[in-house]
């Protein structure tokens, strides 16, 4: 079950139409800003949009760092539960020199639906900054929607408090390892063996710290030529590191639901915020092709 829309409990709210909801020509920021000008004392506002608001984040376009999103194929959906076929494992093994002795010669299949749900966050505007239609639109774009990724970071890896996502550091038929000493060792055998159940390690999710490790000491640039693409967030803890086919293993659903909503006296001591939601969706095809390694 979604939660209902952002604000919708909110007295004296009202919810306006765009001349462009799906931020052709504006920024989510833009728009908003231009929707609340003039706003009553006490009146909340909400502004949605058809877009997905943490790929619009602007410093994505200039900076080669990725979310784990960035790692995953999106796939535009209706906003209804979205049917996908489930493969997982029913044996893990080394794979032999036919299709009969490959991991995937003995995969089940079934047909599943994955449910959408909501992903929110609320922060508080300074006072003032409501009369600042361009400081606004800078402070939402910049500021907002970067807070509405790390969300978006913390649901993709650790599941959503509905369960309607299912973390991927929580997968039922999530493969496991050990994380040594040598990182680049270590990430080099999963890398291989994420490949014996017949995907290609495209991509791994790491912490900060161990992201400018690999830099240090030159992996990232080889992760690079070998085609991975490396994802950092404080959102894995430290001593963990997520490899996997992510293209391959899940798809990122995405409905084009999205608001930003101006809740009067919804901040600290009573100041106003404005909370930013997106609505995603995950589908899990082929959870064996993650390996999550931890340090013992």
């Amino acid at each position: 079950m979604l939660p209902a829309a952002a604000g919708s409990a909110v007295p004296q709210e009202v919810r306006i139409q765009l001349a462009d909801p799906a931020l052709a020509e504006r920024s989510p920021g833009e728009e908003f800003a231009w929707s609340v000008r003039g706003v009553g004392e006490g009146e909340s506002r909400e502004v949605p949009f058809r877009a997905h608001l943490p790929a619009v984040f602007p410093l994505f376009a200039t900076r080669s760092r990725y979310a784990v999103r960035h790692l995953l194929k999106t796939a535009s959906v209706a906003d209804a539960p979205v049917p996908f076929v489930h493969e997982p494992a029913t044996r893990i093994a080394a794979s032999g020199t036919s299709y009969a002795g490959t991991p995937e010669g003995s995969f089940t299949s079934s047909v599943e639906m994955a449910e959408l749900t909501d992903l929110t966050v609320r922060v508080p505007l300074p006072t003032g900054l409501l009369d600042q239609p361009a400081l606004l639109a800078s402070f939402i774009d910049y500021r907002v929607l970067v807070r509405l990724s790390v969300v978006e970071n913390q649901t993709l890896l650790h599941g959503s408090e509905d369960k309607a996502i299912t973390g991927l550091l929580q997968l039922p038929g999530l493969r496991r390892g050990s994380l040594g000493d040598d990182v680049y060792a270590s990430v080099t055998r999963a890398a291989a063996e994420v490949e014996e159940t017949g995907g290609s390690c495209d991509g791994i999710v790491v912490h900060p710290f161990t992201y400018w490790e690999l830099v240090r000491t030159g992996v990232l640039g080889r992760l690079g030529a070998a085609g991975v693409t490396v994802s950092r967030t404080r959102m894995i803890p430290r001593d963990q590191i997520l490899l996997g086919d992510f293209r391959a293993a899940v798809t990122l659903l995405v409905p084009g639901v999205a608001s930003l909503t101006l809740l009067r006296g919804a901040g600290p001591d009573g100041t106003d915020a404005v909370e930013a939601t997106t609505r995603v969706g995950l589908a899990v095809h082929l959870p064996q092709h993650f390996l999550l390694l931890s340090r013992d």
